[in-house]
């Protein structure tokens, strides 16, 4: 089972008191002061372990707190330190403040931490404010109270690879002839609920690949479970998109896909993408190829022709995805705990106005992205697109703004005649 969000509660030990304290040695009558100072409370990290892969245990442990350091003592004595306590997570775990959303780090390689929850500081003792003019003082620190908060972590998987598509369009099927894992198979949608990992080898180097829940539209809103599955493809360095070669309309699943990743993460639509027709065992999709050949590759698109069942051209994919991995450039080094404070753009937002010749004109990044994406001389995607302003609440907002049928509307760079 894939846990891969989670919510606790974290809290830092408090410093142990300083204390005050003479020397009372024989023949020492006039001891000076020698209360020892305390010790710090242990701090809480959160920290890589790379035997974790889910963030299940932490669905029944929500409360951590680490212990506090000792009180000083006599004679110069410091209090004992606390020990620090360390918490486990998964790698390509994400912490962030629950509260305020503030990135704390990014867990990616095995090792790699971060002090979520400093201890206190141990008091001083009397020894340390012993002075000239005060050689007796009479006067300690207590500790400083440690930090609490609340943290919130997700699980991104590490893979390189990403296999995305409408439900039932093979993934999982794929996955099992290209790897060694297992994922549950059945013809009908939504089979897998949670994402499945897969180690693919080639010629002495292997990739990960990660076999993403089929994607349905408004993911991108998190219908479904939209929001849970499309952040673990952003990790991935290239996308194995499959289409289903036995839909009614396979080129539409392909745009409809493609505008749910980009809504959700504008460079998820960056990334390369191997495009795969699956199913041509089948006689219906065999009658249909070259037309959907046709219309593919008058958009530009390099569509290759597999059957997972039979394995047919299967090895040739995995060819391909090697390539286009190898052809991409070095990874840059992630920036690990570095603290982001402003609240990210709404990628939804919108603006409606009106211009001197009575036409509306929406503004937003993610819609204009999406009309960009969208084939217009295809029904369905109009009808698909039709639905995300609906979604958006694009729709609604251009009604209360009065439009009427037969009313121009400009997204971007395309103008619409508003209809029922």
């Amino acid at each position: 089972m894939l846990v891969d969000e989670a919510k606790i509660y974290v809290r830092s030990g408090d410093g142990g008191a300083g204390v005050v304290a003479f020397r009372r040695e024989k023949y020492v009558p006039m001891g000076g002061p020698a209360g020892g100072d305390g010790g710090n409370g242990g701090d809480v990290i959160i920290r890589v372990n790379p035997a974790i892969n889910t963030l299940f245990y932490f669905k029944r442990h929500s409360r951590f707190e680490a212990k506090h350091g000792s009180k000083g003592a006599s004679s110069n004595m410091t209090g004992a330190n606390a020990p620090h306590l360390v918490i486990d997570v998964p790698r390509g775990t994400v912490v962030r403040d629950a509260q305020t959303g503030e990135l704390l780090a990014d867990l990616l390689a095995e090792g790699d931490s971060v002090v979520v929850a400093k201890g206190g500081r141990g008091g001083k003792g009397n020894a340390r404010f012993a002075t000239s003019a005060n050689r007796a003082p009479r006067m300690a620190e207590k500790g400083a109270p440690g930090e609490e908060r609340w943290i919130s972590l997700e699980l991104k998987l590490l893979a390189d690879v990403g296999i995305v598509g409408v439900p039932n369009a093979g993934k999982s099927t794929l996955l099992s002839v290209v790897s060694n894992a297992k994922p549950k198979i059945a013809p009908y949608p939504f089979t897998t609920l949670e994402p499945n990992l897969g180690v693919v080898i080639l010629n002495h180097h292997d990739l990960v690949w990660a076999d993403i829940p089929g994607l349905i539209e408004g993911a991108h809103l998190g219908v479904g479970l939209g929001h849970a599955f499309l952040r673990h493809i952003q990790r991935t360095r290239v996308l194995v998109h499959m289409l289903d070669g036995s839909a009614d309309d396979p080129l539409a699943d392909f745009n409809q896909i493609n505008a749910e990743l980009a809504l959700y993460d504008e460079r998820l639509a960056r990334k390369p993408q191997v495009v795969v027709l699956n199913k041509i065992d089948l006689p219906e999709v065999q009658e249909r190829l070259p037309g959907l050949q046709v219309a593919f590759y008058q958009r530009g698109i390099d569509l290759m022709l597999i059957s997972a069942i039979t394995r047919q051209n299967v090895d040739a994919l995995v060819r391909r995805v090697f390539q286009e991995v190898a052809m991409l450039p070095p990874e840059q080094e992630p920036i690990h705990q570095k603290p982001v404070y402003e609240l990210p753009e709404d990628e939804n937002a919108f603006t409606i106005e009106r211009n001197s010749a009575g036409h509306y004109i929406v503004r937003g990044k993610g819609i204009e992205r999406a009309a960009k994406m969208t084939y217009w001389d295809y029904e369905e995607s109009l009808m698909r697109f039709q639905r995300i302003l609906e979604a958006l609440g694009i729709s609604k907002a251009l009604e209360e703004a009065g439009v009427q049928v037969g009313d121009t509307v400009f997204i971007g760079e395309h103008e619409l005649e508003w209809s029922e």
